[in-house]
């Protein structure tokens, strides 16, 4: 699930991914190869630790006196805190709907690369058809291709991106951007509560917020040990919802300095807490790195959608939260600046978290 980071700022064009594997390659080309590929510790016998589940349908009943609601306040905590990471399921996302999406997303992917061509990312913009942000010719590359593009607010949409999509690819996004969207401003409510914090704070930080979605597709890979579909990273966002869009599996999680495999539920959302929420809550909740890996004879496809603040927002500790019992741990900015610092530093890890802690020294000249 790669976070929307900042899709403005240098991007060099590399190589389509789907079309090196094609070749049926006996090898990774030396520019996917990373040495320092961490590897799964469990073995077959060992029972893997799943994520948390939460029901959508119940969280939003009636809390108080022992309701399912209240139930699913305390699961939701729990998941937000001990993980980061949660799957949802009776989503309202209906399964037809969710195959029509997953229809539309593998059309796209299989369209000849001249087609895909016409929705490459310009200079200057990640927002397209194309890599992750490659800023060197010297850069590692990632074995995926993607598309990004920013879906909500419809004044930000790029005019040679939405609008000139397949018309029913173009209709299902429609859909599915108010859809996910509606889902996400559900969960930050619940965040709110659980959190005990001011909900109008929470309300005056995603309204007009950003949604940006990013298809990806992960084709079978020669020696999938030696590369990743997307590194180890945590999401920049506030949160980010996943679609499994077919049933490899690929999405792993850092739980316990250990590497997780999510096997997701069917019809189920995988929702993972992004940077800025780690920050609003003043880190009980913590934004979990996690990766994609690759398959050697299976293609995997997937959608992430990623719920940004607004931009002029100031990006801080919830005030209600914070006192001289619970002094704040990240500084407070401006989120357009911080983002702007951010796109100085390079995407390893946790580093827009470390750049919002409050001890950070950040020259921001």
């Amino acid at each position: 699930m790669e976070e929307a980071r900042n899709l403005g700022g240098s991007n060099l064009k590399a190589p389509s991914v789907q079309e090196l594997a094609k070749r049926q390659l006996a090898s990774v080309p030396p520019r996917y190869v990373y040495d320092d590929i961490e590897k799964i510790s469990y073995n077959s016998s060992m029972l893997l630790p799943q994520l948390p589940v939460i029901d959508m349908e119940k969280l939003l009943s009636n809390v108080g006196d022992g309701h399912d609601g209240d139930l699913e306040l305390e699961r939701l905590h729990f998941a937000c805190k001990e993980w980061g990471f949660f799957q949802v399921v009776n989503h309202g996302v209906s399964s037809s709907f969710m195959e029509k999406l997953k229809s539309e997303i593998r059309a796209f992917f299989d369209l000849p690369l001249e087609e895909k061509k016409k929705f490459e990312h310009q200079k200057g913009n990640i927002e397209g058809f194309g890599h992750d942000m490659v800023f060197s010719e010297e850069q590692k590359l990632v074995w995926s291709d993607l598309f990004y593009m920013t879906t909500l607010p419809v004044s930000l949409r790029k005019p040679y991106l939405f609008p000139k999509l397949p018309a029913s690819l173009r209709d299902t996004l429609e859909e599915q951007s108010k859809l996910f969207n509606s889902l996400a401003i559900s969960i930050l409510c619940k965040l709110a509560k659980t959190l005990r914090m001011d909900e109008k704070e929470m309300g005056d930080l995603y309204s007009d917020g950003v949604q940006i979605i990013r298809m990806n597709y992960y084709p079978p890979c020669p020696e999938p040990d030696r590369t990743f579909g997307v590194t180890p990273h945590s999401d920049t966002d506030a949160l980010t919802i996943l679609v499994h869009l077919n049933e490899t599996e690929g999405l792993q999680i850092r739980k316990d300095d250990i590497w997780v495999p999510v096997k997701p539920l069917p019809n189920a959302l995988t929702v993972n807490i992004g940077d800025m929420m780690e920050i609003l809550s003043n880190g009980v909740y913590r934004s979990i790195e996690h990766r994609a890996i690759v398959n050697s004879d299976k293609e995997r496809l997937s959608l992430a959608t990623f719920y940004t603040f607004k931009m002029d927002c100031e990006l801080g500790p919830a005030r209600s939260l914070v006192g001289p019992d619970n002094p704040p741990i990240f500084r407070r900015d401006r989120l357009g600046k911080s983002m702007e610092a951010f796109t100085r530093r390079q995407f390893i890890g946790k580093s827009f978290i470390d750049l919002m802690k409050v001890e950070s020294k950040d020259e921001e000249s």
